[in-house]
């Protein structure tokens, strides 16, 4: 409006001023160099609210049509309250699925209702850790890749501790085993395995971290956990120490897990169990997850086609020899020959190759444990696949 000085409202009460001494609207409106309309248009706000009236208005209008109604920002913290840890997209998608025909506003907007609620609050940011380039698989179908690790343990209401072992599958997400144990322990740990291979069959590859029961500082890493997933056909990966980073989506599910089950915790460990069983059904059959599309674990994941059931025993059909490692993880040859190797292999069949003169080569499934010299009855364990004299470590006779 083509007001002759900087401060508008000034020029709007001279305005007003020669109007109230009588002058002519169009007289007034000409010298000012305005329209009749807005002139009339002050005029109407002056006379309805006096000098306040000629000041800027707002044009914020005084309803939305966009606005979230009501009943629908009550469903979205509803939702919230009932699913404490999902966020504003997975609560919009889920609300979706569950409501047909309700358009719900965007992943933004809902985040932004339930700050104004107190239902969000914002994270601290952390420097991100830069991923490793050892080279991991990247799971491309369900069962090309299981992810295995022990939740930090935790006590329950009783003063006894927890320690949850669990297992996903890296391409689906699909939570396999959530069981809470006492203690961490071999023995438990390859009962529930046994369980899930019997329910999903049996995956490509494992991932694990370096630690107990999954590994340990003997021959070649093996532990008896793991030198059971290789008797199986399965490969085994291990992440690089100090780089939970690599197992990253098994990670994130526990920080969910942890903050819906244990928080607080059960009074025992067969009522956190329930807890972890009915976590296990929401997560793989009812919460949307961003990574799959808003899809479920659960409308991802098939059972594998490799069934233990039809998995052979260990066979050595290039191999001179074939024997079984004793209980205390000694192989025996002869009355003078006996060599320890691992505890790790205690009831397996191992091969044995001649590659030279009195100098035999000592597998387990696909692997090379070492060289053992019959001569001497000196094992060299093989640190890296090759025979060269530089990758191999001398180890006591026994």
């Amino acid at each position: 409006m083509p007001w002759k000085v900087s401060n508008p409202v000034s020029e709007r009460m001279r305005f007003i001023a020669r109007l109230l001494d009588g002058e002519r609207m169009s007289d007034v409106c000409r010298d000012f160099g305005i329209t009749r309309k807005t002139g009339y248009k002050f005029k109407a706000r002056y006379d309805q609210h006096g000098p306040e009236g000629l000041y800027e208005a707002s044009r914020r209008p005084h309803g939305s049509p966009r606005t979230t109604d009501a009943i629908t920002q009550e469903q979205i913290v509803a939702a919230r309250k009932a699913h404490p840890t999902w966020g504003p997209a997975k609560l919009r998608h889920w609300l979706s699925e569950h409501n047909a025909g309700v358009l719900y506003p965007a992943s933004s907007t809902i985040g932004e209702i339930l700050r104004k609620r107190g239902l969000i609050t914002p994270r601290k940011r952390r420097s991100r850790v830069p991923g490793h380039e050892a080279p991991l698989r990247d799971a491309k179908a369900p069962n090309d890749l299981w992810c295995v690790d022990y939740k930090g343990q935790f006590r329950m209401g009783n003063g006894e501790y927890c320690y949850p072992l669990t297992v996903t599958d890296q391409m689906s997400r699909m939570l396999i085993v959530c069981e809470g144990f006492e203690r961490i322990q071999t023995e438990t740990a390859q009962t529930a395995f046994e369980h899930a291979f019997a329910e999903y069959g049996l995956p490509f590859a494992i991932r694990s971290d370096n630690g107990a029961p999954f590994a340990s500082r003997g021959l070649l890493g093996l532990s008896r956990l793991s030198a059971y997933w290789i008797s199986l056909g399965i490969a085994v990966e291990r992440i690089e120490p100090g780089h939970p980073e690599q197992n990253g989506r098994h990670e994130r599910m526990h920080r969910t897990l942890k903050a819906e089950t244990t928080r607080p915790a059960a009074k025992n460990l067969l009522q956190q169990q329930e807890r972890f069983d009915a976590f296990v059904e929401e997560f793989n059959n009812d919460r949307p997850h961003e990574g799959l599309g808003q899809r479920t674990p659960g409308s991802i994941y098939q059972t594998s086609s490799r069934l233990r059931s039809s998995v052979p025993e260990l066979a050595y059909p290039l191999h001179d020899d074939v024997r079984t490692v004793s209980g205390s993880g000694h192989l025996t040859l002869s009355r003078k020959t006996r060599i320890f190797l691992s505890t790790a292999l205690a009831g397996h069949a191992v091969g044995l190759r001649e590659i030279d003169d009195d100098l035999l080569l000592i597998s387990f499934a696909d692997r090379d444990l070492g060289c053992l010299n019959v001569k001497t009855n000196n094992f060299n364990a093989i640190e890296a696949e090759s025979l060269d004299a530089e990758k191999v470590s001398p180890m006591s006779p026994v």
